[in-house]
């Protein structure tokens, strides 16, 4: 039985029709996943679900509202990119109507339940997409965030949420919910997959908003800012939380504690004040025009968007500014840290706890998640453990690390670190415009100046070996540090490290260089057999070399 077989056998025998609003007929992915193993590619035998209210050619996009549905000629470009890439599309996945949400039950198409506990909330909006991801319907789904629909799903099922910095990945082809704050997210079962797929993604979009100065890496002893205080969780979901910490502190990260007062205010913000306008700006037009009945809205979702035209452009521009004045005070307890680890969710309700207070409830799942994008935060929801309920069932429950606008990359080591996975390699936000340097000695890892390159934002890449054609010299120097010398005559192999790392930081590293340090071009060999290539690297000035005294070159 071929892997699609299987899939959607699963599917099948689920049982779990609220959680596609359009599958593609069986044969068709089957064609398309052989022939995307055939041609390779780094998604290939990726199997792919896509929000409905991004755009997939040839599939109509309802956001979940049956009367707003358009059928596009044309792939998102994020859609696109996976598919470029060797992911192959298996169907349009449910979701809270126009993205309004973060419950997983305002949907004609029914109520999208819980993976696990079919009488409690997937999380929204990206309901059906994280669903589909964690039954095994997909390997990796296309969400939506705007207030913490790809954070709050993804830590209800345990997956991995990365929610990259707005503007980073293209929302063409994606319907608005509010526009300023819109991304695009990625779920799946572990964070390189996810990294996989945001690479593919970002880089068949060509230029990032990325500029030359973002971080490639974590430094060396990240610190992990956490509220002092801890609102809206019960004792078991506080105790869940207390455990990350400690988790986080076992994988040599640092915790300072802070006061979450200004992100939860302007929490509120989103949905409490002006800033709600932007979903009536939206499709309040389409809502205003069309009779509720007739096209299948959500009331709920109508009674959001329908009320946020009370406000006027003077309303918006006093929650803008009230905005502006909590970030810098949001950012002032933010400080030092590295990251923001908060929960993801303060709970896990029953579908009929929804039911009974739609609003509130939802408003509650939105304590940890609506300032992010606020904020201009990138994010990254990571599962930490299980929550015993009263009931005798047990939550899933999750963490998110959110980090500063452009420090995506920061975000994926620290989680890789906080997760325990050895390597996830190079984030998605790596380009090629970054800078392979070569180090010898007090650079190396474990070194005295190695923070020299984390602080910078540098990430390391491997161990490498000169060409025969170097010598090393012990140079006068505080702390002591080796100088490389070419000498095609008697020199040998010298052992070191290469590290990537931005344009930028290379020319800041390069400014604060003291002598007799310099940077130019070293040759180093590409493997035991493998051809010679030369990269920057560290030398010295010809008169300290010539003055300093011989080393062995496994010494450093």
């Amino acid at each position: 039985m071929s892997r699609v077989d299987e899939i959607y056998m699963r599917i099948a025998e689920a049982d779990r029709p609220e959680v596609f609003i359009a599958l593609r007929p069986q044969a068709e992915v089957a064609a398309e996943y052989d022939a995307a193993l055939a041609a390779g590619g780094p998604l290939a035998g990726t199997v792919l679900a896509v929000k409905d209210n991004v755009d997939v050619a040839g599939l109509p996009t309802t956001a979940a509202c049956p009367g707003y549905a358009y059928t596009p000629a044309a792939d998102a470009p994020a859609v696109a990119a996976l598919r470029a890439a060797g992911a192959v599309m298996i169907g349009k996945t449910n979701l809270d109507q126009f993205a309004t949400g973060l419950v997983g039950t305002r949907s004609p198409f029914g109520a999208v339940r819980d993976s696990r506990r079919p009488e409690y909330i997937s999380g929204g909006s990206s309901s059906g997409s994280a669903v589909a991801v964690a039954l095994g319907f997909a390997d990796i789904a296309i969400g939506t965030d705007t207030a913490g629909s790809g954070r709050v799903p993804a830590g209800l099922q345990g997956l991995v949420g990365i929610k990259p910095t707005v503007g980073s990945i293209s929302t063409d082809g994606v319907v608005p919910a509010c526009a300023s704050y819109d991304t695009v997210t990625i779920f799946a079962a572990d964070l390189p997959l996810a990294n996989r797929a945001m690479a593919a993604m970002s880089a068949a979009q060509g230029p990032r908003p990325f500029g030359t100065s973002a971080p490639l890496a974590a430094p060396e002893r990240p610190v992990v800012a956490v509220p002092a205080e801890l609102p809206d969780l019960d004792e078991a979901w506080r105790a869940a939380f207390a455990e990350a910490v400690l988790r986080a502190e076992d994988a040599g990260l640092v915790i300072k504690t802070i006061d979450l007062s200004p992100f939860l205010a302007a929490a509120k913000l989103l949905y409490e004040d002006a800033l709600v306008a932007e979903r009536h700006d939206a499709v309040g037009d389409f809502l205003d025009a069309t009779d509720a009945d007739d096209v299948g809205l959500d009331p709920t979702v109508a009674g959001i968007i329908g009320a946020a035209s009370r406000f006027t452009a003077v309303d918006l521009l006093r929650a803008r500014r009230r905005l502006t004045e909590l970030r810098a005070e949001a950012m002032g307890e933010w400080g030092d840290a590295t990251v923001l680890m908060v929960p993801t969710a303060p709970g896990h309700p029953t579908i009929a706890e929804v039911a009974a207070d739609p609003v509130g409830v939802n408003s509650r799942m939105g304590t940890y998640t609506n300032f992010c994008n606020l904020f201009d935060l990138c994010g990254i929801a990571v599962p930490s453990g299980v929550v015993a309920e009263t009931q005798g069932s047990e939550a899933q429950f999750g963490v998110t690390l959110l980090g500063a606008a452009h420090e995506d990359a920061v975000l994926i080591e620290v989680a890789a670190r906080f997760l325990g996975v050895p390597d996830v390699g190079a984030s998605w936000v790596e380009t090629e415009e970054s800078v392979e340097l070569a180090v010898f000695g007090a650079h190396m890892r474990g070194g005295p100046l190695t923070h020299e390159l984390s602080e910078r934002g540098a990430r390391w890449a491997g161990e490498i070996a000169t060409t025969p054609t170097y010598r090393l010299v012990a140079l006068d120097t505080t702390p002591p540090k080796p100088g490389l010398i070419r000498d095609p005559v008697v020199g040998q192999a010298i052992r070191g490290e290469v590290w990537r790392l931005s344009a930028s930081a290379l020319g800041e590293f390069l400014a604060a260089l003291p002598e007799p340090m310099m940077l130019g071009k070293v040759e180093v060999a590409a493997g035991e057999t493998g051809p010679a290539r030369w990269i920057v690297g560290f030398g010295c000035a010809a008169d300290a070399g010539a003055a300093g005294t011989e080393l062995d070159r496994d010494r450093w």
